[in-house]
């Protein structure tokens, strides 16, 4: 039954996207809703060879305040970057080591950096498993490579691995 239940989420949030876009809940929409979503869901499986379940989902919550959080806080960040002039910031290339070896916890990771306005990941190495990430005022790398782990990587590990 969990089985059943788990394969029936994709389907059923995509009827619910159709229906709040087309504004209806007309038999039409249902139908048509219905066929598309589990036509693409059955071709979204196809995309996804490696299936994930998050060992602790309640902690998304926590991730997503989380980042949510720091998006406010860099917004702010890169205006006061802006108003005060291009003289005023040293962006730049790093390194930082990752410790997480599950594909979706690092493509989280990968939408996190990215959606934080002033970062952006620029690359991955599987070899060393180590994240290239571009910052747009690199003054102390300790400070990013310490963000990275400690705030995300370690609840990643959590949710996921």
């Amino acid at each position: 039954m969990k089985n059943v239940l788990y394969w029936l989420v994709l389907p059923a949030v995509l009827l619910v996207i159709w229906l709040l876009l087309n504004n209806s809940v007309s038999p039409g929409h249902l139908a048509t809703g219905t066929v598309l979503a589990l036509l693409l869901a059955w071709a979204a499986m196809a995309l996804r060879p490696v299936r994930s379940r998050p060992k602790r989902p309640l902690l998304m919550i926590k991730l997503a305040a989380r980042v949510v959080s720091d998006i406010i806080h860099s917004n702010f960040a890169v205006a006061r970057l802006i108003i005060l002039g291009a003289d005023s910031h040293t962006p730049g290339f790093m390194k930082i080591p990752l410790s997480l070896r599950d594909p979706h916890a690092r493509a989280a990771l990968a939408c996190i950096i990215t959606y934080t306005p002033g970062t952006v990941w620029s690359g991955y190495s599987d070899e060393t498993n180590t994240l290239t990430l571009h910052v747009l005022d690199l003054k102390d790398e300790n400070h990013w490579i310490e963000l990275v782990q400690n705030r995300y990587q370690s609840l990643l590990m959590e949710i996921f691995e």
